[in-house]
């Protein structure tokens, strides 16, 4: 038997616009609240030695995990410390160097408030996020950031909704100022993030993706026609690589010269490889991004690049479906 109760499709709608529409509100009134404590945290962080011990109970807790990892991605060394652990050995994570920030919106959490003391004679700097400026978190901080919201999204004003969505902004708007501060560039979040899109395209190297040595259907100008196919299709890359004596790339054959060829009924058994190959193939170095070789195929309209040092000495080959299989593009 079905007991759930019936669902008014408008009061739901109606409720989810106001919940959003009090959490923007909370976000709007904190930013002309942002000032010289807002600035004390950042110059805290950038001079901290250590890490950032996040810290914070329930759903703050929750919001500090995230927090903390916000923070590791963009530059700043840091972890999440739970406060009620800490009392039971893992408040040796932190170490003098350290600066914490210690996440509650009463500023009354007792498993937070218990380690404070310890913290204060570890010699860190404490920086607290929390809605009350007279709790006794913000009295043992040295730095109180405010995340004040006049009323919970939740419409028995209890449960923590507009005021973790006013920490989770503040701790990301902590983030960005400190990446700011720090000139952190795309390519040092890449680092942090190797297996995301932004990893693969900022550090996968042509190098990393190319095929090469017996993998290369290379071929001399002088081959006959077609040995040059049997080559060809024995390695199964859709071209065939014409190289001199030194292995500097003289030509290319694709698929697509082949059907232009024998669509103008060319007699095909009397040519060689150096007479039939395009002159100058696209290439690229071995030390370019994987992503600049995707670009050049677009604007070229090609599946296939070859790799070359600076005397045109074949290297290697990369093809759109390497590109693809390594989630490049």
């Amino acid at each position: 038997m079905n007991n759930a109760p019936s669902l008014d499709t408008a009061r739901a709608i109606q409720m989810g616009q106001k919940a959003l529409s009090i959490e923007a509100a909370a976000l709007t009134a904190m930013g002309p609240r942002l000032g010289a404590s807002f600035v004390a945290a950042v110059q805290a962080v950038l001079n901290c030695g250590g890490r950032v011990a996040v810290m914070g109970m329930g759903k703050s807790g929750h919001v500090g995990r995230k927090i903390a990892a916000t923070l590791a991605s963009t530059g700043t060394p840091s972890l999440f410390v739970h406060p009620a652990e800490a009392s039971h050995g893992d408040l040796g994570m932190v170490t003098p160097g350290d600066v914490v920030l210690a996440l509650s919106n009463s500023g009354e959490s007792d498993e937070l408030n218990a380690v404070l003391p310890v913290l204060k004679r570890l010699g860190v700097t404490i920086v607290a996020m929390t809605g009350r400026a007279e709790s006794s978190l913000a009295k043992h901080a040295h730095i109180v950031l405010d995340s004040f919201v006049a009323e919970e999204a939740c419409p028995l004003n209890l449960a923590p909704t507009a005021s973790t969505t006013a920490q989770m902004a503040l701790g990301d708007a902590l983030a960005v100022a400190l990446l700011d501060a720090r000139g952190f560039k795309p390519e040092d979040f890449a680092r942090s993030h190797p297996g995301g899109a932004l990893g693969r395209k900022l550090l996968t190297h042509v190098r990393d993706l190319m095929r090469s040595g017996a993998e290369l259907p290379r071929v001399a100008p002088e081959l006959p026609f077609t040995d040059m196919m049997r080559e060809m299709s024995a390695k199964a890359l859709g071209v065939a690589i014409v190289v001199d004596a030194q292995d500097r790339v003289q030509g290319i054959f694709t698929d697509g010269d082949l059907r232009r060829l024998v669509e103008k009924g060319q007699v095909l058994r009397d040519l060689t490889a150096g007479q039939v190959a395009s002159k100058n193939p696209r290439t690229v170095s071995a030390e370019a991004l994987a992503v600049d070789a995707a670009d050049l195929m677009e604007a070229a309209r090609i599946t296939v690049v070859l790799v070359v040092d600076e005397t045109r000495q074949l290297q290697g080959a990369i093809t759109i479906n390497d590109l693809m299989r390594a989630k490049v593009i």
